[in-house]
């Protein structure tokens, strides 16, 4: 975990009102403003989610560039290493990430982006790592902690409910309490409160009518007092509307600079009185400290070793590459014989990262087709292009292309088949309009299965593509992602088997659009955005609906299989300790991913999905070796968030705990009784019949009620609700109508005693429980 700082002298104190006033903004595009009279740093940051986006300055002419102005290493993004499940890996790449930013005199690296993917049309999904807040959270997380652990602060963004680029700056999004916080809140909740981040970007939209950077709740109540944040909140970039405003709610740092024009309206507005120059000091401070935090590593600046960033560069796309199809074991190919046609110019030109503010300019890139060359041995590897990229002027048109690749298909024992989206069908700024592939590659992929069955697909993509019908007919399929600058040598060791893939789904592939969840409030109207599929997000909406999909969430092959034996689940500190036992059936060494997933409790009085992910964890087997592997769960996160109690609830009952390779996948499962925490429900008689007896103290003692009044017929219709008919008649009736009826058990005023009575034995209980 990141060390809390030291607290620092105030440097409000010494500064006069103009001084303090700018420090809450930019000085340039990515510079902080500083002070030298009180000693506040500037702190210079870049884009850099997968590697830097070295900034060019305003004064480079002033015009929009979203290119780097210097090479970096191009990790993987975020949709590629979310396919990994594996957090060490994710901080190590942050850690590489880092030395390459402390090189360049960078303090903050803008990310990572944690966001869920709500819908696959999302056009910035490349950016983020899953439809499940657990894996976003770990991957998260372990980029916060490899960035800071190596003095390079982190901004994890974007906060909150960031799902979309429609009308991406105006756009409320419109989320009941408890999908805010069981989905698009928790990955945030669990890196802030671990990991600690220096500082969290609040974004573009409102939530439920509020802008972000104006949102108390969001900013003050929720991140900093109820999760301790201790960090700076800047703005997305131009998202700030009301300066002002956004420094009342706690958003500390606007950016870029706005040349001095809002820093006067902060001024003007502590001197009427209209903010409290107590608010401006407090963000002052913190800005002290996050500027401290970014410029305070010791030591010389890390000398550039871009040979090792672009090995660690590959060993993280190795573990991205996930098998989605693998009929008849066609995959691994042959290095050594037979002739291979590589067709499609993602194989020559290769898409690896997505477009817009997040774009590095890479130190090298391996090339898909170059990699495969290099790696055979024997085999004959020859290629086709089979179809032009949007906006290449090569002179050839597309029926001429696909007439060449074809012609090389019918010749060949295998084809390697590279399709893709090109950067104009997905980007930060706009949505995608559908999942298909361009017209031209489906066509080419049907002409090459009727002239050669023994077809390789391998998918370039930063959304989900949908792949429905033609994976029927296609024997293989690799979903190759956005790999980075390295992914061209490591898709060549996956195909020739260098490289057992071991990578699985974190987002679901759907059959069709229309199938999911969010599909009908995508992407909203009029400016708001109504998440009306609750908490059934990704797999626990189509878990819920029973739809079938394409490839489940979770979902990813191996050129070897293995085996779930031996699993029990018992107590553990705050938790419980799954363990099984492993192994590895097949022939081939190779990394399995096993998740552990949580369903129920029967009867809960809520609804809820089928199934959600609460840990993982991998083990890499040689073949016939067994191990066991735990994966710890904690109590607290089976809890679900009420909305009428206010918090969050862990229901008593029994669970049932399950281990799989993917979501449909379920291997083994145990069920196991889980106590239940006492109810924070305050009764009163606007409480209805049934939430008073399904309360764990109400329900008692109102039995008690009743059967005094039976006892002394104190009432004409003492037994009715002994009735069940009637008692079911009357569950939604609240009590103190029911105490109205002519017949009723209970006299109207009996109700406040009833009322206290039940608040008194539940904080008797509470307080038994926390002893």
């Amino acid at each position: 975990m990141t060390q809390r700082s030291a607290p620092l002298p105030s440097p409000a104190a010494g500064l006069p009102l103009a001084g303090k006033a700018s420090l809450t903004s930019g000085s340039g595009d990515f510079v902080s403003q500083g002070s030298a009279a009180a000693g506040v740093p500037a702190v210079r940051m870049s884009d850099g989610p997968h590697g830097l986006r070295l900034p060019r300055e305003s004064g480079d002419g002033g015009q929009l560039d979203l290119h780097s102005a210097a090479p970096a290493t191009c990790f993987p993004p975020a949709v590629a290493l979310g396919s990994s499940w594996n957090p060490e890996l994710a901080e190590e790449v942050a850690g590489a990430i880092a030395a390459e930013a402390a090189a360049h005199g960078i303090g903050v690296v803008l990310g990572p982006g944690i966001n869920i993917k709500r819908s696959p049309l999302c056009g910035r999904n490349f950016e983020y790592f899953s439809e499940d807040p657990l894996v976003s959270a770990e991957l998260g997380g372990a980029m916060v902690r490899g960035l800071q652990n190596a003095g390079v602060g982190a901004a994890l963004k974007h906060y909150a409910a960031n799902n979309q680029e429609t009308d991406r700056m105006r756009v409320s999004a419109d989320i009941d309490e408890r999908p805010l916080r069981e989905i698009y809140l928790r990955a945030f909740e669990r890196v802030v409160r671990r990991d600690r981040p220096w500082s969290v970007m609040a974004s573009y939209n409102g939530v439920n009518g509020v802008p972000v950077s104006q949102n108390t709740r969001l900013l003050t109540e929720i991140l900093r007092e109820e999760w301790e944040f201790d960090g700076i909140v800047m703005s997305d970039w131009g998202a700030v509307r009301d300066r002002v405003a956004a420094l009342r709610a706690g958003l500390d740092l606007q950016m870029p600079g706005p040349g001095g024009r809002t820093d006067r309206e902060v001024a003007d507005a502590v001197e009427s009185g209209a903010l409290e120059e107590a608010v401006l000091d407090r963000t002052v401070d913190r800005l002290a400290l996050f500027a401290h935090r970014a410029t305070g590593r010791t030591g010389s600046p890390a000398t550039l070793d871009v040979d090792a960033s672009h090995r660690i560069a590959g060993r993280a796309a190795d573990q991205c590459v996930v098998l989605l199809k693998n009929d008849d074991a066609l995959l691994p190919l042959d290095p050594a014989s037979g002739s291979v046609a590589v067709i499609g110019e993602f194989a020559r030109t290769p898409r690896y990262q997505g477009a817009g503010s997040s774009q590095v300019t890479p130190t090298r890139l391996d090339v898909p087709l170059d990699s495969l060359r290099a790696l055979a041995t024997g085999a004959d590897v020859r290629f086709a292009a089979g179809y032009a990229l949007p906006g290449a002027d090569d002179g050839q048109p597309d029926a001429r292309l696909a007439d060449e690749a074809v012609e090389l298909a019918g010749r060949s024992g295998t084809v390697v088949l590279f399709l893709g989206l090109p950067p104009q069908d997905e980007s930060e700024g706009f949505d995608r309009d559908h999942l298909d592939l361009p017209t031209a590659q489906t066509a080419l992929l049907h002409r090459v299965l009727a002239a050669n069955p023994r077809v390789v697909v391998v998918l370039s993509n930063g959304g989900v593509v949908r792949t429905a019908p033609w994976q029927e007919r296609v024997p293989a399929l690799v979903e190759g992602w956005l790999l980075g600058q390295a992914g061209g040598g490591a898709l060549a060791r996956v195909l020739f088997g260098t490289v057992n893939p071991s990578g699985k789904l974190a987002e679901t592939v759907p059959l069709r659009l229309e199938d999911s969840p969010s599909h009908l409030s995508f992407p909203g109207e009029e400016g708001r955005a109504r998440y009306g599929e609750g908490v059934f997000v990704g797999y626990r909406g189509y878990d819920a609906q029973r739809r079938e999909v394409a490839f489940p969430f979770g979902h990813g092959l191996s050129y070897t299989t293995f085996g779930y034996d031996g699993m029990s689940v018992r107590e553990d500190g705050d938790g419980f300790r799954v363990a099984l036992t492993v192994t590895n059936t097949g022939s081939v060494a190779g990394r399995e991913i096993v998740q552990v997933y949580s369903s129920g409790p029967a009867g809960s009085r809520v609804l809820r999905p089928v199934r959600e992910l609460r840990g993982f964890t991998s083990v890499f087997l040689e073949p016939g070796e067994r191990r066991e592997v735990a994966v710890h769960v904690a109590r607290h996160d089976l809890a679900y968030f009420s909305e009428r109690e206010g918090g969050w609830k862990v229901e008593g009952g029994r669970y049932r705990i399950e281990a799989g390779a993917s979501s449909r996948d379920i291997r083994a499962s145990v069920g196991t009784d889980v106590e239940g925490d006492p109810s924070g429900l305050r009764l009163t008689g606007r409480n209805t019949l049934a939430e008073w007896f399904e309360h764990p103290v109400g329900g008692p003692l109102l039995g008690e009620a009743f059967a005094r009044a039976r006892a002394g017929s104190a009432r004409e219709g003492a037994g009715a609700l002994a009735d069940p008919v009637m008692r079911r008649f009357l569950a939604g009736v609240p009590l103190d109508v029911v105490a109205e009826f002519p017949q009723s058990p209970l006299p109207p005023e009996s109700l406040p005693a009833l009322a206290d009575e039940a608040e008194a034995r539940t904080a008797a209980a509470r307080d038994r429980q926390g002893d």
